[in-house]
Parts: C-alpha cells; structure tokens; sequence
C-alpha cells in the first residue's frame, strides 16, 4: 500500500467549471461576518466594492452551479492510492490562498479550478493530505493559487510513517515573545453564522445539523473552519490594510480548534519582516474567547500596509 500512497503526488484531478456573481460575493461576505460598516465589501452601489480576497476559497465547493449540492459530491473521489476513507472523521486541517490578482466582481463563464496533489503523510493517526489548487480566467491565467490540507482520522495505508510531499506554501514565522501584539481585532459570530456561510457552497451537515456534531463529538453544530479563515483575514484587512479587500496578497492557516457559532474571536498580528511586493509579513493567531483556544494557529499574511493602519 506504501507504494499505492507514492501513486498520490502529482496526480491531477479534471479541471472544474467554477463562476460566480455580485450575489455571491455579498453571501460570502456575511458569511466571513462583515458588519454593516464595512460597505465595500457588502454594498454593490459602494464606490470602492471590491470581493474580499479570500473568496475563491469556496469555489471547489460551489462549483458553477447556484443551486444547492451534496456536500459528498463536491469533495469527489480519493485520488489513486488511496484507501477507502470516511468524511465523517475528516479534518480540514490548513489553508492558504496567494492572491496574483484582483477577482473581477462577476467571473462571467469559462474560468476553471485546477486540483494537483503535491503532498501526503501517513501517522500512526491518519493519512493527511495536501492539494494544490490553481483558479484560471477563460485565458488560463492564474488569478489565485491555493494550498488545502485534509486530515483523514484513522486512515490507514500500511500503519507505518510515510511522508511525500513536493509543494506547499510559505510557513509562518514564530510569534514574538518578547512584545505584545503590533494589531489585535476582536469580533463577534452570530448564532446563525453557519446557516449563513452555508449558502456560499459547503453544505457539509455538520454544520447545520446538531445530531451530526453530536455524533462527531463536538457537541451539536461548528462553524466552518473557512468562515473562521475569512473573520481572521477580515481583521487583519480592517486593521493592517486600512479596510481595504485589495491589500492583502496571502493569507494562511492551521485550523487547530473548532469555534461553535456564538463565540467571540480575537486576531492578533505581529510584523515579523517584508514581504513580496512592497507588503509586509505578518505572523498572526486567532483566539476564541468563549472556550480560550487558538483556533487559527500558525498565522502569515503578506499585507500592504496602510498609512495608518489601526492599533
């Protein structure tokens, strides 16, 4: 089976049709918890609208399609050489989203969503695996550049420990011990967040369903570990990028603990060096204030920086 899990790096899935609208770059804004000041990102008339950036995130899930879609479907087949998993023990377990350039407001038809393989570890607790995700405009020109882990509890390939992985993204520098941090943004879900999110295309029962997440252990519903993504990359925007959508250029994360719609989250950031382009890199948590655990660990961002960017 060792050589079976070789057979999963490179391996590419079929390129999938993928488009979106005005409509839903408002949905995904309230699902990521925009509030009603933030009227760039959720008022069309605004002069400055603009997509929040991490929104291609949930174009795997939504596909081109408005309708609704089985959570089982969107996530597809294993890829050769893996074993037979179950998503009800799986994990999502990091993301990362390179922005190269601007979303247009409306994708129009003819943009796909590209899926490679580029890495995959066995443990004696699962199988994790890691996708290379690129979003192309009818020209074949990369607007996004993605890295999704998945961590399947429990998977077993032979039991023993085997590690390929080719391509990943930046890892994030280690938070300063020795200061406070240079931003923090406190924030609020509401009861309803992931009814909300929802609609932007991850309709996994989880996170609607309070039998199912009893069943997982979690105690009735979780939020979307994508929504928390977008509440994190919202605070940094808010407080680093001067509000606006267009100035940060990478954002990524581990998601290391649940948040159940309700909490209060807390993002602090730190400068930690320059980065790419005239941005900086930031290392960043966020903190759940309800249940006092880190729920977005392992923070970088590259983000240009405001001229007066909030403390």
């Amino acid at each position: 089976m060792t050589t079976g899990l070789s057979k999963v790096v490179g391996y590419e899935t079929p390129n999938q049709p993928v488009s979106w609208n005005k409509r839903d770059l408002l949905i995904y804004a309230a699902g990521v918890g925009a509030k009603a000041d933030d009227l760039n990102v959720v008022y069309e008339l605004d002069k400055s609208f603009a997509a929040i950036p991490t929104y291609p995130v949930v174009l795997s899930f939504k596909g081109d399609s408005q309708e609704l879609n089985l959570f089982a479907s969107r996530m597809g087949k294993p890829p050769p050489g893996m074993p037979p998993v179950d998503l009800d023990k799986m994990l999502h377990g990091s993301q990362s989203i390179q922005i190269l350039k601007d979303l247009p407001l409306a994708s129009g038809p003819g943009w796909t969503w590209t899926t490679k393989y580029t890495g995959v570890v066995e443990n004696k607790t699962g199988i994790i695996l890691t996708a290379e995700n690129l979003l192309l405009d009818p020209e074949k020109v990369v607007y996004a550049k993605l890295y999704s882990s998945f961590f399947y509890i429990g998977a077993k390939a032979t039991g023993e420990k085997f590690s390929h992985v080719v391509a990943g993204p930046p890892q994030a520098k280690a938070i300063p011990e020795d200061r406070k941090a240079d931003w923090s943004v406190q924030d609020q879900t509401s009861a309803e967040q992931a009814m909300v999110f929802r609609l932007s295309g991850d309709y996994n029962p989880l996170h609607i369903d309070p039998a199912i997440g009893k069943a997982a252990g979690f105690g009735g519903t979780i939020l979307h570990g994508l929504s928390t993504f977008g509440f994190g990359a919202r605070a940094l925007i808010k407080a680093i990028g001067g509000g606006d959508p267009r100035s940060l250029k990478f954002f990524g994360v581990r998601f290391t603990s649940p948040v159940k719609p309700g909490d209060a989250l807390e993002t602090e950031a730190w400068e930690v060096g320059p980065g790419p382009e005239g941005t900086i890199e930031v290392a960043f948590v966020t903190k759940d204030l309800t249940s006092n655990k880190i729920v977005l660990g392992s923070g970088i961002a590259y983000i240009a920086k405001a001229l007066q960017a909030n403390l």
